[in-house]
């Protein structure tokens, strides 16, 4: 019930918020650790764009045993992160943990890569199960800033546009420079109502 009326009850992680305005805030996140999968949907069965999601839930044993090689059932967390090469298919992660994160970037063919970000309790790559799937990557990102727009509803190819160009501007007004490609990140499952879900966008920023 919690899920169906956008109750967000795994970890999230922890930031700084550096600025705040009324259109947007500065976040600082830490170094986390993450399992990331790249794939290309059309591959995919039905040419699931979210076809990643399964192997890094195997992977932590979301569902049934977990496919790392000594059997640890990781929690699951948030965000989970999907960068798409195709900015089309920003709006089509799947949100089962909080958030699910897209990043848009355009590119000639569409590739996707999808990450778990793992517990705060695995501080470096090497303290994660290792995967038995060997497409499944463990890695470290270090502590990255964004500017983030908050926003509710179903995050569709058209609002997501008009979210990251305003961010764009009012981080341009203010003078932050943008460094990469946006992220769109849905904090509840596809069954929860669409005005009780929590969206956002990331731009990166120097």
């Amino acid at each position: 019930m919690g899920m169906i009326l956008g109750k967000i009850t795994v970890e999230t992680p922890k930031y700084e918020v550096i600025k705040s305005t009324n259109e947007y805030e500065i976040r600082k996140y830490p170094a986390s650790v993450i399992a990331e999968v790249t794939y290309d949907p059309s591959q995919m069965k039905g040419g699931n764009k979210d076809g990643g999601f399964t192997i890094l839930a195997n992977y932590i044993g979301a569902i049934g045993k977990p496919q790392n090689t000594t059997s640890e059932k990781v929690s699951m967390t948030a965000p989970v992160v999907t960068q798409s090469s195709n900015a089309a298919a920003a709006a089509e992660a799947i949100a089962m943990t909080a958030p699910v994160i897209t990043k848009g970037r355009e590119g000639e063919k569409e590739e996707v890569t999808m990450q778990f970000i793992l517990p705060e309790k695995y501080k470096k790559a090497e303290e994660a199960p290792k995967p038995v799937d060997e497409r499944v990557v463990i890695k470290q990102e270090g502590e990255r800033k964004y500017g983030v727009v908050k926003f509710s509803g179903v995050a569709s190819d058209g609002v997501v546009k008009d979210k990251v160009e305003g961010l764009r501007i009012a981080l341009d007004k203010d003078g932050f420079k943008v460094i990469g490609e946006y992220l769109l990140a849905r904090y509840n499952p596809p069954f929860t109502l669409p005005f009780l879900r929590t969206n956002e966008v990331f731009l990166p920023v120097e």
